[in-house]
This record gives C-alpha cells, structure tokens and sequence, in this order.
C-alpha cells in the first residue's frame, strides 16, 4: 500500500545558490503543510541565511548541514559557501567543493532512508547514490520548461547525454527543430557564445553543467518543475510529450502572495512611506539581485538612464565590490539630481513586499527565474 504524506520522509538537496536554496525552500514548506517530514540538507552559512521556518512546520522540517569540504587548491575564499560569496568565474571550484559532499551524503541516505530524493541541476553524483540505496530520485527544475526545450531535446538528454545537445552557439540563435510551435526563444550572438560555453563547455571541475543535467534526467524517476500551464502551457505540453517519464508543474512558487506592508520599522519603514504616496502603477522598481554583479559602467549607465527617464524610481543596489563606500556606487550628484523623485537602497531589499505593493508599475532587473511568479501577482 503507497504511503499517506504525512508518513514521508523526502530529501531536499539544492544547488549552493539562492536563485536554487530559496525554490527549494518554499517547496518544502508546502511538502510539510501537505503532512510530509522534509531533510533539508545544505551548508552551516546558506541554512542560516535561509528564511525562518513557520512555527507550525518546525517539527516537520530539518535543516541538516554538511561542512563545505575545502578543495586542495584553495581556490575558494575563506568562508564562501553559495554562489552570491564569489566572483562568476570562481563558481567551478564551488563546484568541486559541492562535488564532495557526495561522500558524507552518502552515509546521510544509507543511514535515514528517505523515500524520496529530490535533486538540483548540479549534484549528478547522487544518481549513484540513490541507485546503491533504492531511494527514488527527483529532479527539481527552477528553470522553465521553455529552457529546456531550447537547450537540448529532453527525450535525447534523458537517454544519451551526447545527442542532440546544442551543437555550437551559432545553433542557439534560433528555436531548434523539436519545437513544433510557433516560438521566438533564442539567444542574440553575443547571449549564445557566452551560454554556450559556460553550459557545455569544460570546466575546473571537469564535467559541464550539460553533462550534469543529462546524467541526472537519464536516472531519475522524474522531473518537477516550476512553472505552470497559464504562463508556457505549449512549452509543457511538449516536454510531457518527449521527455517519456512525468513532467509535473508545481505551479509558481512562493505559493502564497505576501502581504505589501510586512515592514515598517527603519529605513525600509520609510521607504514604503514613500511608495504608499507614489500614484497607482507609476513607479519602476530596479533590482539586480545578489548574484549579478554589476560593473561600474553598468552601474552608471542604470542610473543616467533612470535619471533621463524622469520616472519614479526605487533601486535596491547591491554596493559593488569595486566601490569603496555607498557613495562612490553612484554618478557623482546623482542623488542630489534625482532627490524626491527616486531612492536608492544599498543592501538587502525585501523584494516580494516591493513587487506586491501598489505603486508598482513596471520592473528593471536582470531576467532571473523569478520573473514569471511576478507577473502572476499583477
């Protein structure tokens, strides 16, 4: 007899990276409010950044940590544990370190047996470790069905890792030949040579992130993604149709929409003063997350560019590592030159309340996975 929710037990393991951890995260949450007992299995410092936990969901959830083993080399800085620690061109040896929790992992599902795992894009090693175990395996996707139709025929990715994967970034120009819709998903020149070569080319930790994906989507029992039929109902339609084992859309997730006025102490307090006197849909929110680090002229031609516009603004600006205070983030008067049409925040910014609130209209950031639960607020 199959097992009631509330008498599983499911193992989350997400990539070292926020865009990843947070996903992971909310699926859990509503794993547990289905009944569902959830290891949560991640380092010391990306659980302690992670948001609390609801207090009705804490006997059902554990967060379990594994030191990030520290590769020979000591190509990572002291501390680094996620993504948002290191410069892009460091996330390979992250990958080397993450690629060595398989050998405490492994002991972890020998010893708790959980009935399912359920696996980022990276961790490839557990197939073996779910197969030695006879634990099933999932894959959760936090990218949309949309990219994997574009990146490689998923029905040839979960069979043989070799075929019909992008050939060149010249083929990433245009759809490919499986999409039998109308489709304009495609890189522009400049977009392809760059995403080619950082998904299917080598790297420090010798298997690209193409390799990692195929191993994965050749062994599990199947695939959960974050999407739904309203926003790429075609996409979904044909990666059910090709990928010959369950493609299941979660829906968007965070499941539930927060409230637009959680905080209303310091400066975030003020800040959403400031909105609440803003007209309807007329502000533009810019935010470039944490991961993207922008360049001193990526950051002045943003803000010449609001400025311009003479639209009400509220950017969440993350100090680049090349300024040395808040000050020097920004053109030199530009605060002077924009004051009370637009605020900038330096730091953290709590981007749900922002999207959710009133105001507003319009948003600027870098195209995350994040975009379609958005919209599905508006």
């Amino acid at each position: 007899m199959e097992k009631m929710a509330k008498d599983l037990h499911v193992m989350m393991l997400p990539w070292s990276a926020f865009g990843h951890l947070i996903p992971f995260f909310h699926l859990s949450i509503a794993l547990a409010k289905a009944g569902v007992k959830i290891s949560f299995v991640s380092t010391p410092k990306n659980i302690q950044r992670l948001p609390k936990i609801p207090s009705n969901l804490e006997t059902l959830i554990n967060f379990v940590e594994f030191s990030l083993p520290t590769p020979q080399d000591e190509s990572l800085p002291e501390g680094a544990e996620a993504t948002v620690d290191i410069p892009p061109e460091k996330i390979p040896f992250l990958k080397i370190a993450y690629d060595l929790l398989q050998y405490p992992l492994n002991k972890f599902v020998a010893d708790q047996r959980p009935d399912w795992i359920i696996i980022d894009l990276v961790s490839h090693w557990m197939v073996d470790i779910s197969r030695e175990n006879n634990v099933p395996l999932l894959y959760f996707s936090v990218f949309s069905a949309a990219s994997f139709l574009f990146l490689g025929h998923p029905g040839c990715l979960a069979g043989d890792s070799q075929k019909n994967l992008r050939p060149s970034w010249e083929s990433m120009t245009s759809p490919p030949e499986w999409v039998d819709f109308p489709s304009s998903v495609a890189f522009r020149k400049h977009e392809a040579i760059g995403a080619f070569e950082w998904i299917y080319g080598t790297n420090a930790s010798g298997i690209s992130d193409a390799e990692r994906v195929a191993t994965i989507l050749n062994s599990c029992q199947g695939m959960v993604i974050r999407s739904c039929t309203e926003f790429e109902g075609d996409y979904l339609t044909s990666l059910n149709k090709i990928m010959k084992k369950p493609v299941v859309p979660l829906g968007l997730l965070p499941i539930v929409k927060p409230k637009a006025r959680q905080i209303t102490d310091g400066s975030w307090g003020e800040i959403f003063d400031w909105l609440d006197q803003q007209k309807r849909k007329s502000v533009i929110f810019v935010s470039f997350g944490s991961e993207f680090k922008l360049t001193r002229d990526q950051v002045y031609e943003i803000a010449y560019g609001l400025e311009l516009s003479g639209l009400p603004f509220l950017w969440a600006l993350r100090k680049p590592n090349w300024a040395i205070d808040d000050v020097d983030a920004l053109p030199l008067g530009f605060s002077q030159r924009t004051r009370g049409k637009g605020i900038v925040s330096i730091g953290w910014a709590p981007q749900m309340e922002i999207l959710g609130h009133p105001s507003i209209g319009g948003s600027l950031f870098h195209s995350g996975t994040w975009l379609r639960r958005v919209w599905a607020w508006k």
